[in-house]
């Protein structure tokens, strides 16, 4: 590493044990500064601003999160691996709660980081699996905006509650809603799978990629989408 990497490391590491040990008001230009041994401008010539300084914290803080998303085996089970996935997640913000609200808690509008971007794609995959199997009766955009939007719900709701007041089975109850609402396990049996088939059809049609030109992949892609999110009639 070179000398300035080295220090932007530095200044990096000593704000995310601020942001740990004492939270998001505690990492100031000063305090930063101070504790990584650098004059206050490196960091503004290092990183612009202490948003940006903020934003590479948050990075380095989807680096841990993700470590632990990707050391999950798979199984041959793509729900429990979902329900696997989804307790990581709840469990990296309550034990890393300072790092999950930066992360998740101040958002640029219309833009996810890199990081948080590879987040998304890990979930997409989990959820690309349950549509594999025919298990998923919405589109997969749909599943996965589901899981997150109810996954990051209740894991602000968990850390903005007292550990001694905290219900921690909140989250295995609407972590198995979710996935009864995305597979459809929640609407009784009337024998119209067809959104389930769709999502299912979708998620394989990369091994069929090359008897589809791009034009008759968009469009059946569209008309894909549209049925796994349908609702079939009673």
């Amino acid at each position: 590493m070179s000398e300035r990497g080295a220090v932007r490391q530095r200044i990096i590491d000593a704000a995310a044990a601020l942001l740990q040990s004492q939270g998001r008001e505690a990492v100031t230009t000063r305090a930063v500064s101070a504790a990584a041994g650098v004059q206050p401008p490196t960091i503004y010539r290092l990183f612009t601003d202490m948003h940006g300084l903020l934003s590479a914290v948050a990075s380095a803080g989807f680096d841990t999160y993700l470590a632990g998303k990707q050391s999950q085996s798979l199984t041959d089970d793509p729900l429990e691996d979902l329900r696997t996935g989804w307790d990581t997640h709840v469990r990296f913000g309550l034990e890393h709660p300072a790092y999950y609200l930066l992360m998740y808690g101040e958002p640029d509008p219309g833009r996810r980081s890199v990081a948080a971007e590879r987040a998304r794609q890990w979930l997409r995959m989990l959820v690309e699996r349950v549509a594999a199997a025919g298990r998923l009766a919405v589109s997969i955009e749909t599943g996965v905006g589901m899981v997150h939007a109810v996954g990051t719900g209740v894991t602000f709701n968990l850390i903005g509650t007292p550990p001694e007041e905290r219900d921690l089975d909140l989250s295995r109850r609407l972590r198995e809603a979710t996935i009864n609402a995305i597979t459809g396990a929640a609407a009784p049996s009337n024998g119209r799978d067809y959104p389930q088939r769709a999502a299912g059809l979708k998620a394989v049609l990369d091994d069929a990629a090359e008897l589809l030109t791009p034009g008759e992949r968009a469009l059946l892609n569209e008309l894909l989408d549209r049925l796994a999110d349908a609702r079939p009639r009673p």
